[in-house]
């Protein structure tokens, strides 16, 4: 098994090109189900993606992968379809479940495996079968499966969701696309990734409006052919490479990026006093001087990401005085805080608050990540770490960011696999 070994207090300097959304990508991706002929690009070549495009090619379409342009080429000819997602290609993803509204929209049935992925929290599919259940599906569990069906096509209707939830509302939009009449979702997210998701579908021929908090799908009753379409930037592995800069940089510029999506995440960091200076699309980060103590909590878009709490936790061990981030997206998001603490990281854990008191100084040491932002939330300690850092169960950086250790080695870092 591979691990990942770094060696700190190395000054990094360089540029590094920001590589499309994972989250972006996996939404789409099961949206493809819906067309004929699709190209993407800026598509992040994460195993992520690949187990997608794994469970896409067993549901019966035709995909060509450009490793050296990022792209994909996806064909669906109607032609041996399975409407079945099994265990084996859903378990270690939980996007995987997204093909439910997609081939309920499409063919009026479905039976896709209950998903897994990370630890990090239950993450129940009950807010997505809700949305489906209200768009007219019959739908029971069964052996591990969620069985839909839809034998008169789905009908729109009036979706008011109990909380925000990211994974639910794609599910209903993928639903609703070929449902009867108009959809509304209410309560619904809103993230930069939805849009995205909006924007492949109204290329598709969708009529698809984003509002606060609501969004409306109108009948797509004509499925465009030839579609193309860019992925956006990925907005937390363009986090976690500023906080890297913040950390350990002398000058990093950072590109491929929209400032729009961004500007809590920017705003924080100010406030802890990183200094940023930006371009047109890119931005350029060093080694903060001085970093102030914060309090955060995690919220749905455009509150600040859950995705990045590990990473920014990280930058607050270096920061005077006491911290304070409170998750209120997944109940298991704490589990870096071990790890980080063998490193010498002073962190406490209450309730759904951790309180962290800087700065202090961190050691390498080896270490093991539990899930994806925890394990990139150790190779940020490990760069500023004294000595060496080992990181073990590197398999859950792989899922979502694209080349990491390379990117990195080009800015200079002592970072390799083992």
């Amino acid at each position: 098994m591979q691990k990942l070994l770094i060696k700190g207090k190395q000054q990094l300097s360089g540029k590094i090109s920001i590589s499309g959304s994972k989250n972006s990508s996996l939404p789409i991706l099961a949206a493809t189900i819906l067309g004929n002929s699709i190209k993407l690009f800026n598509v992040p070549l994460v195993k992520d993606i690949f187990t997608m495009i794994e469970l896409l090619k067993f549901i019966g379409l035709t995909i060509k992968i450009s490793k050296d342009k990022n792209s994909l080429e996806i064909l669906n000819n109607d032609k041996n379809i399975n409407t079945l997602a099994p265990y084996k290609l859903v378990k270690t993803m939980r996007a995987g479940v997204l093909v439910l509204g997609s081939l309920l929209s499409k063919y009026q049935k479905a039976k896709v495996s209950l998903p897994g992925g990370c630890a990090i929290g239950t993450r129940p599919v009950d807010l997505h079968l809700l949305a489906l259940k209200k768009l007219g599906a019959k739908i029971k569990i069964k052996n591990g499966y969620i069985i839909a069906e839809a034998k008169k096509g789905l009908r729109g209707t009036t979706i008011k969701f109990p909380s925000i939830s990211v994974g639910a509302t794609e599910n209903a939009i993928l639903a609703a696309f070929q449902a009867k009449g108009k959809t509304i979702l209410k309560n619904c997210a809103t993230e930069p990734e939805i849009k995205d998701l909006v924007q492949f579908l109204n290329r598709l021929g969708g009529n698809i409006k984003i509002f606060s908090r609501k969004i409306i799908i109108n009948e797509c009753k004509k499925i465009k052919n030839k579609i193309r379409h860019k992925i956006i930037f990925d907005r937390i592995e363009f986090g976690t490479y500023i906080i890297a800069g913040a950390l350990i940089g002398k000058k990093i510029s950072i590109n491929n990026i929209n400032f729009s999506y961004i500007k809590n995440e920017i705003n924080i960091l100010k406030k802890m006093g990183v200094k940023i200076k930006k371009t047109k699309n890119s931005v350029i980060v060093a080694k903060a001087k001085k970093l102030n103590k914060i309090n955060i909590s995690t919220k749905p878009y455009p509150g600040f990401p859950t995705d990045l709490q590990a990473q920014l936790m990280v930058l607050m061990t270096q920061a005077k005085g006491t911290s304070k981030i409170k998750e209120n997206i997944f109940e298991n998001r704490f589990m870096h805080v071990p790890e980080l603490k063998r490193m010498g990281a002073n962190i406490k854990i209450k309730n759904k608050t951790a309180t962290i008191q800087g700065p202090s100084k961190l050691t390498g040491a080896e270490v093991m990540a539990t899930d994806l932002r925890a394990s990139v939330s150790l190779v940020l300690a490990g760069l500023v770490a004294d000595n060496r850092t080992i990181i073990n169960r590197i398999y859950h950086l792989d899922r979502g960011y694209e080349r990491l250790d390379k990117k990195l080695r080009k800015c200079n870092a002592k970072i390799s696999r083992i």
